[in-house]
């Protein structure tokens, strides 16, 4: 099966191709969009791993599923198309950013800055059914995921891994922590921000770790 993804993750993740999970996902997928509104668009599907090489990946921040409104997913996790207003989890997460560094809450929610700059924007599902939250969930893209994890886990080095939230934190069993930096706290849902999410210093923490290791901090 031809799957389009970048080569350099093809190379780390072709055996997941052939497997028959990742076949019936497919096939579950195309009827899907065929069907349906789903998001992000077909061509969006695998943008996070677009803009950015295996080897180049420096921080992991792990999303739940695709926003499901309109325009809204554009294939990295908590982002959103430019001229689209953030949403709340967005929100908060520059808010965090701006306690932490003092620079101003930026004008677009678009992170393709960051994947640019070595940050996977990972969503464990990564299609969804338009206004359907979790519609696309235990159909097979939580198998790929996890296999996208613990490729990065095994046969990389020194990456940070955020882990915002109780779903996400469960991926923390496939990551081994003695070789990388693995953050947890509450995400920064409106509805648990306030329960930890503020004030944790992921982003500090986490180019603090980077420096430490040699590699360039990110520019959040």
């Amino acid at each position: 099966m031809d799957v389009k993804i970048a080569d350099s993750w093809k190379t780390h993740l072709d055996h997941e191709f052939s497997k028959t999970y990742f076949m019936e996902l497919t096939a579950f997928v195309k009827s899907e969009y065929q069907a349906q509104t789903i998001y992000p668009p077909g061509k969006e599907i695998f943008r996070a791993f677009d803009l950015i090489n295996f080897e180049a990946v420096k921080v992991v921040i792990l999303g739940q599923d695709p926003y499901h409104g309109p325009k809204q997913a554009n294939g990295l996790a908590f982002s959103v198309r430019e001229g689209i207003t953030k949403p709340p989890s967005l929100i908060n997460i520059f808010k965090e950013i701006q306690n932490e560094s003092g620079k101003p809450i930026p004008e677009s929610g678009d992170l393709e800055r960051w994947a640019k700059q070595g940050v996977l924007l990972l969503n464990a599902t990564l299609t969804v059914r338009a206004r359907q939250a979790g519609s696309h969930q235990k159909k097979g893209w939580e198998e790929f995921t996890d296999a996208v994890i613990k490729s990065l886990s095994d046969q990389r080095e020194h990456l940070v891994f955020m882990l915002w939230g109780a779903y996400a934190q469960k991926k923390g069993a496939i990551i081994d922590a003695s070789k990388h930096c693995v953050l947890q706290s509450p995400h920064p849902s409106p509805f648990s921000a306030d329960r930890g999410f503020f004030g944790n210093n992921h982003f500090k923490k986490a180019n603090e770790y980077l420096k430490a290791n040699g590699m360039e901090e990110i520019a959040w």
